[in-house]
């Protein structure tokens, strides 16, 4: 995977989810793990693909139980680097594909929140599911978030005029799907992808929902907005964010999942 660690050492993650717009996946992300976490008195959190820590540090510096399992040596550094020592956090290398190192059954809540982004496969992507639902308690809820296939088609190959660059790379299937690899870095599916994966597991779906709606096709103007503004966009996406209709559209999607 030295493409994904090349990736990851040279973009700024970190300020991504700390933008305004980056804010409405971070915030919508959070509400939803509140929600899986309701009830639970003492619960022990996972993340898969930690990165920078953005969830796993926050939600130990709440006094969570979390380990927070990354691949990326320099994205670890930087989680480790926002920890003073008394967060109820552990943080270890490893992978998606392999969490042999975790037992079976021991986390009530687990987290993937972007290792799908970069399996191409639909093995890996069922093995990375597979472990994050062996490592969860039956009944426990597993978060599996998602990049969606039609932004991309409607941003990238044809707002931003790459029709020429697409065809040229086969990035495209005849109905517009987007044929990702390595070279793109970024994995994308459509609904019907994410629904598939879950038939193949001991898993029931909670909720499907958009975790950024429409708002990075208005990045410049949530960008600018003032807090009122932003408030109530908020109020507005929450309202929506459920809806089947507009899941597709999303960028980013999340996956709620009970494990049977």
């Amino acid at each position: 995977m030295d493409y994904l660690v090349e990736y990851y050492n040279s973009y700024d993650e970190e300020n991504r989810l700390f933008s305004r717009h980056g804010q409405v996946e971070y915030l919508t992300t959070m509400k939803y793990i509140r929600e899986s976490l309701e009830g639970l008195e003492a619960p022990s959190i996972l993340e898969v693909g930690a990165g920078t820590g953005r969830y796993s540090v926050a939600l130990a510096k709440q006094g969570l139980r979390v380990t927070a399992v990354e691949l990326v040596e320099r994205n670890l550094d930087l989680l480790r680097a926002k920890l003073d020592g008394t967060e109820p956090i552990t943080a270890m290398q490893g992978n998606a594909l392999d969490l042999s190192a975790l037992p079976d059954g021991a986390f009530d809540l687990t987290l993937v929140l972007g290792p799908l982004y970069h399996l191409y496969t639909r093995e890996d992507k069922l093995q990375a599911l597979s472990e994050a639902v062996r490592v969860t308690k039956p009944g426990g809820r597993i978060l599996a978030a998602y990049c969606m296939n039609e932004p991309t088609v409607i941003q990238f190959v044809f707002a931003k005029r790459n029709l020429a660059y697409a065809s040229e790379r086969d990035l495209l299937t005849p109905d517009w799907h987007c044929k990702s690899d390595p070279r793109e870095v970024f994995d994308l599916v459509r609904t019907e992808d994410i629904a598939a994966l879950d038939a193949a597991l001991p898993v029931e779906r909670v909720k499907l929902i958009a975790a950024d709606g429409a708002t990075n096709y208005h990045r410049e103007m949530i960008d600018a907005m003032d807090e009122e503004s932003f408030a109530r966009w908020m109020d507005y996406h929450f309202a929506i964010c459920e809806r089947q209709d507009l899941i597709g559209a999303s960028h980013h999607t999340l996956d709620i999942l009970r494990k049977l």
